[in-house]
């Protein structure tokens, strides 16, 4: 597995092929509170929107898939739905998957893009951990992860709401390449997120 860094960049090939099929695994764990003078724990559930974007070259919206619309125009990408909670403890689970068939995305669609959005505005600095996972395949097989990038909740995210976690921009060829960003954003919600990435990660 590869261990991704802040804006390194991989081709989506293994052994001089190109992936056809990936899902991308978004993860988050709930907020511990003390609670009665710090004598117990609470959790409070997270409510994150895992969305992807695509746009041609000319950086234009071409669509997006979201938990209020969960497979794109061609067909290429779907969305497992809506996770309201989070984690309770670090593990293998994906709290929302986004699977995409590289072979059906439309021809004129250059950038994907995969943000999060706090639901709840919850502010990202309390989020305990959040994580994307490229998974080689069609299936959701966390056995098969082909790349992972970790984000811990720290003060450089305090005041923030929304995320720009990775993109994806197709080569010269047709190969893919994928490129982790993990920086947070003044947005606070999916309209206002696609406008910071049209204007700053294209």
């Amino acid at each position: 597995m590869i261990n991704l860094k802040k804006n390194s960049q991989i081709s989506l090939e293994k052994n001089g092929e190109d992936f056809k099929h990936i899902c991308i695994g978004l993860d988050w764990g709930v907020i511990n509170k003390k609670s009665f003078f710090g004598l117990f724990n609470d959790k409070e559930s997270v409510d994150l929107d895992g969305s992807v974007t695509m746009f041609d070259s000319k950086k234009k919206e071409k669509d997006t898939v979201y938990y209020r619309k969960l497979v794109s125009n061609d067909k290429a990408i779907r969305h497992s739905g809506d996770d309201r909670v989070g984690d309770s403890s670090a593990d293998n689970k994906d709290n929302e998957v986004i699977y995409i068939d590289l072979q059906k995305v439309s021809v004129d669609v250059d950038t994907i893009v995969f943000y999060l959005n706090s639901f709840k505005q919850q502010d990202f600095s309390d989020i305990p951990y959040s994580k994307i996972r490229i998974i080689e395949g069609e299936h959701h097989n966390p056995n098969k992860v082909f790349a992972s990038y970790d984000l811990s909740g720290d003060s450089s995210f305090k005041g923030f709401t929304s995320m720009v976690m990775a993109k994806m921009n197709r080569a010269p060829g047709g190969r893919w390449t994928f490129t982790a960003i993990g920086e947070p954003i003044e947005a606070k919600d999916i309209a206002g997120t696609i406008k910071v990435i049209r204007e700053k990660y294209l």
